[in-house]
């Protein structure tokens, strides 16, 4: 059996970690039930992390990578800048499969007040969405396509109401259906940019 090298190993911690962090919560998460669901000693997470913080900021960057790789490829594909913030708030918005993923970042939000190296990680990925979002915007209002004096607090408006809509839809199940959710934000955001609709 062919060995795996380290890169391979951090990976392979950091995926059991997201696992384990989503059945269990950030704050009941131990590296042993890491550690465990590998079969690999508490030592050898610890060797590539030097602790739970830092294993668990890792992990939730981890799992965000996918989802800014798949907003880069939006962001950066040819079509009309408004196709491409529909596209960009759909993927940011939880729908089907999403969903699991918001209950990874609600949790890691909450566990943010209290551990600065999440907070960091997770400041760096909203700031990333927002970012994108605000420049899409911008590209948007250059073409004509939108009218938006400020695209970097209109994307902070957008973004904060999916945030808290998506909380809502996730935490409280059935007070709100994330049909509604959706449609809220693409109206709200459609009156950000000067349009009728999205």
């Amino acid at each position: 059996m062919a060995r795996l090298t380290a890169l391979d190993r951090r990976e392979e911690i950091l995926r059991a970690a997201v696992a384990q962090i989503a059945e269990r919560g950030v704050a009941a998460v131990r590296v042993a039930d890491v550690a465990a669901a590998l079969g690999v000693s508490t030592a050898l997470v610890f060797y590539h992390f030097r602790s739970k913080d830092r294993l668990v900021a890792e992990a939730f960057a981890y799992a965000a990578r996918r989802d800014l790789d798949r907003l880069a490829d939006v962001a950066g594909s040819g079509d009309s800048a408004r196709r491409r913030l529909v596209r960009a708030l759909r993927l940011y918005h939880p729908s089907g499969s999403a969903a699991p993923g918001w209950r990874l970042w609600i949790d890691g939000w909450s566990a943010a007040l209290r551990t600065p190296e999440l907070r960091r990680v997770c400041r760096r990925l909203d700031l990333r969405w927002r970012d994108t979002i605000a420049g899409l915007i911008a590209e948007g209002v250059a073409a004509g396509e939108f009218s938006c004096a400020d695209p970097e607090a209109a994307a902070w408006r957008i973004t904060a109401l999916i945030d808290g809509l998506s909380v809502q839809t996730t935490v409280h199940r059935g007070v709100l259906t994330r049909r509604q959710a959706e449609t809220w934000a693409y109206e709200q955001a459609a009156r950000e940019l000067g349009l009728d609709s999205l």
